[in-house]
């Protein structure tokens, strides 16, 4: 069993359609979407209309519920830029999305954690805004009651695997879109992956258990950070150029 996971894509549809073809290139037909399609000010209706017909087995994010869920006159302008942007049809399809999934009986699917997804999983931030790997104690506390394998989960943009003391394995894939950003809660802080390009991971069940792969894809970043200079938003230009926020 091989399967690739994506989450966080945030608009971005340039780095959606490189990351699918690698994912084709790599002979892999089975993806599953973590959550934050359409946030940012970049192409929300065309990664919509490129996404919702592959039929993934999706969850929803924060930011997806904050599209459904919040007055469009009070949303944070990344939302808002999104929203402008989406068909009735498209917020549809948001609605229909389940907060957490089971992915054939082995993977258990959430944006950030099982029950709040605003939350970081496997990072902490400290009060001085540094972002650090979490104790494995509250990570585990987290994942009480999932008997599954293989856990997923999205939210911090940041590539990371943590095997749990009972062998179970938690990945997150990282960002297709957005690879740096920064954030008022629980205290300012800056996520930064360092580079432009789109990442995810690819999972494969073997022998020994279930193994990752984390890839990161090279498309036209620049475009990107093109648009979102030209939408007045150079906090995302700094983060498409160059995977700093600046």
């Amino acid at each position: 069993m091989r399967f690739a996971a994506i989450a966080d894509i945030h608009g971005n549809h340039l780095a959606l359609e490189a990351v699918l073809a690698d994912i084709r290139a790599e002979g892999i037909e089975d993806i599953v979407n973590l959550g934050d399609f359409f946030s940012g000010p970049l192409e929300a209706g065309r990664t919509a209309e490129l996404l919702m017909p592959l039929g993934l087995t999706s969850v929803c994010g924060n930011h997806d519920r904050y599209l459904i869920e919040q007055d469009p006159a009070a949303m944070h302008a990344s939302d808002a830029s999104a929203y402008r942007q989406l068909t009735p049809a498209h917020l549809d399809w948001i609605r229909s999305l389940p907060f957490d999934a089971v992915y054939r009986g082995e993977a258990y699917l959430c944006h950030a954690t099982p029950k709040d997804d605003n939350l970081y999983w496997l990072e902490s931030v400290s009060p001085e805004g540094f972002v650090f790997l979490k104790p494995i104690e509250p990570i585990e506390a987290l994942a009480e009651g999932i008997d599954l394998p293989l856990i997923l989960c999205g939210h911090s943009h940041l590539p990371r695997a943590v095997r749990l003391s009972d062998g179970r394995l938690i990945v997150n894939p990282g960002s297709v879109g957005c690879p740096a950003y920064d954030d008022v809660l629980p205290y300012y802080h800056k996520v930064e992956a360092g580079h432009p390009l789109a990442s995810y991971a690819i999972l494969e069940k073997t022998a020994a258990g279930w193994i990752w792969q984390f890839r990161t894809v090279a498309y036209d970043h620049m475009a990107m950070s093109a648009l979102a200079t030209e939408r007045g938003r150079a906090d995302w230009a700094s983060a498409l150029a160059a995977g700093w926020v600046r």
